[in-house]
Parts: structure tokens; C-alpha cells; sequence
């Protein structure tokens, strides 16, 4: 296997951070803004997403979490026993604006998965979607209004965010190659 680290924590803390300030530059009234991450790492992601918020506006955003599970589209053929985290939604999505937060955008079936588990929790004036790395690769019709960076990759390439609150490590690497 090959690697290469593309961002250090640093960078990846200056990532999230510019990412904040997009949100809060395109969504003029952040009190109508509620974050949800997806389980794993789009949680803590989210999670630091509402601290930088909160330190730019003095204004605190709801959080929430999601669980895709028993939403993906492969749950039948996948081999492993899923690990269920749950969701938390404890506030309705009615007429907010939701900002889906997660660490890779690859196929994009995370994401519709994610907000077919919204639409149960209310109607949202808007859903965007935040993402650190699009890695592109498309399987549906789903872009990031918010990119931390983009990493076009080819066959066999793999992205792997780690998180300090899941990993004990902030990085993003590039991983190829045969095992």
C-alpha cells in the first residue's frame, strides 16, 4: 500500500474553518440553520463546524446526527454486521435550513441515503451539504455546496479522513496500490 498525506491537522483545522465562513456567507440568517452529521466522521466534523460558528456569530446551531444504515441502497449485500449509532434529531427540520455535514463525498449514495432519513424528521426550506474532501466518482446526482478540498482520484485510489475524536489523528491521505 502507498500513502501520501494531502492535509496535516492544521490544514484540516483551517479547512473546517473555511468552511464555517461559507456557510455562514451563504446562509445570511444562521439562526435558520441546523447542522446534522452523518455517523462516523461527519459527526465530530459538524461538531467543530458548530464551535467555529459559534465563535464567528455568537449565535449557537443546533446539531444533529444520522444514521444511513438501514437507509443505504447495498444494506442486503453487504457482508459485515452494521454498526447502528442511531439518529438524534431533537428539533424539527421545518423550514430550516439544513446543513448535512459529512467527511467524503465519493458516489453520492451516502448522501441520498442520508436524506431519505431526513425527510422522515420534517420538511427543510433547503438541504446543503458540506463535505472535507469530494473525491468525485459520481452514482447520482448529488453535489457539495461546501468542499473543503477536492481530490479527483482514479481506480484503485482511496480517500481516508482521520478525526481525532474517532482516530486519535487529524489527516487526510491518499492510499493506492495493492494491499
Amino acid at each position: 500500500m502507498n500513502q501520501k498525506q494531502l492535509l496535516d491537522g492544521k490544514r484540516l483545522a483551517q479547512t473546517i474553518t473555511r468552511i464555517s465562513h461559507e456557510i455562514i456567507e451563504k446562509n445570511t440568517t444562521p439562526k435558520d440553520v441546523v447542522l446534522i452529521g452523518i455517523h462516523r466522521r461527519g459527526v465530530p466534523i459538524a461538531i467543530r463546524i458548530q464551535n467555529q460558528i459559534n465563535s464567528i456569530t455568537q449565535i449557537e446551531i443546533p446539531i444533529g446526527t444520522v444514521d444511513i444504515t438501514f437507509h443505504r441502497d447495498d444494506f442486503r449485500e453487504r457482508l459485515v454486521i452494521p454498526q447502528i449509532r442511531g439518529t438524534e434529531i431533537p428539533f424539527t427540520l421545518d423550514g430550516k435550513i439544513v446543513v448535512l455535514v459529512d467527511d467524503v463525498l465519493f458516489t453520492g449514495r451516502t448522501i441520498r441515503a442520508a436524506m431519505d432519513v431526513l425527510n422522515a424528521f420534517g420538511r427543510a426550506s433547503a438541504i446543503q451539504l458540506a463535505v472535507l474532501v469530494d473525491r468525485g466518482h459520481r452514482e447520482v446526482p448529488i453535489r457539495a455546496d461546501f468542499v473543503g478540498k477536492n481530490i479527483p482520484t482514479h481506480e484503485g485510489e482511496h480517500v481516508s479522513v482521520l478525526i481525532q475524536e474517532v482516530d486519535d489523528k487529524d489527516a487526510v491521505i491518499l492510499i493506492w496500490g495493492d494491499e
